[in-house]
This record gives C-alpha cells, sequence and structure tokens, in this order.
C-alpha cells in the first residue's frame, strides 16, 4: 500500500525556510543530507509525516513553484511503480535504493513518476517511516 509521506519544496534561502518551519510551525530537524549549497533537510511535522526543504537557486525563480514533488510511503515500492505504471503513469526513475549519508544512515528504496497532469511523485520505502 501507499500513504503520504512528505512533501518536497526548493527554497532560495534554506537557513531561512528552517527556523520558519522549526520555530514557527513547530517542525522538527529529522535527517539532513548534503553540503550548501546543496543541503535537504527532512523535517518532522509531529504527526508522522514529513516536509522537505531543498537549498534552490536564490537567483531562480522557478516556474512550477516552491514545491518539487510529493512522496507516497511504499510497502513495496517494486509492487507500487508497477500498479502506477499499468495505470499509466510515466516512470521518470526506476526503483533503485539509496543510502542517505544522515546520521545515522538512512537506507532508502525510491523511484519517481508523473500523474496525469504531469505531477511528480516519488515513491518512498524505508524503515522509519
Amino acid at each position: 500500500g501507499c500513504g503520504f509521506h512528505h512533501v518536497s519544496m526548493r527554497v532560495r534561502d534554506l537557513d531561512t525556510s528552517l527556523k520558519f518551519y522549526t520555530e514557527g510551525l513547530g517542525f522538527v530537524e529529522r535527517f539532513s543530507w548534503g553540503q550548501a549549497p546543496q543541503r535537504t533537510v527532512l523535517l518532522d511535522t509531529g504527526d508522522g509525516n514529513y516536509f522537505e526543504i531543498s537549498q534552490g537557486n536564490p537567483q531562480q525563480v522557478y516556474e512550477d513553484g516552491a514545491f518539487h514533488h510529493i512522496a507516497l510511503r511504499a510497502d513495496d515500492c517494486d509492487a507500487a511503480i508497477e500498479a502506477a505504471r499499468a495505470t499509466g503513469a510515466k516512470v521518470t526513475l526506476e526503483p533503485r535504493d539509496v543510502k542517505l549519508s544522515t546520521n545515522p544512515p538512512l537506507q532508502l528504496r525510491i523511484a519517481f513518476f508523473k500523474g496525469p497532469d504531469g505531477e511528480v511523485i516519488e515513491l518512498f520505502q524505508d524503515e522509519v517511516s
């Protein structure tokens, strides 16, 4: 099965956004990876769901807005991508294993596809979601 895992945003100033979402909304930093200007942080919203913020190019206005993709929890990433493909999804990244250099390291299996209107959806299978 699948369920909501996180929404991903590209922001112009990561530090400002982190302060806003942690101090203003009470989210808690759970994982981060990469170095500036490529840093990404996964924030726990407090209800078992997450908010992912990545440092974007501060000089660029993204035509599709700040929101980058939504991620769905997947019990079985491979089965979920095949079900999506069977209903017409355009797979943009086949399932693959990824180890994020977080502390502690986070082992994932992910895949990406586009929905009917071009929306970008990630399937996210891990041990902690």
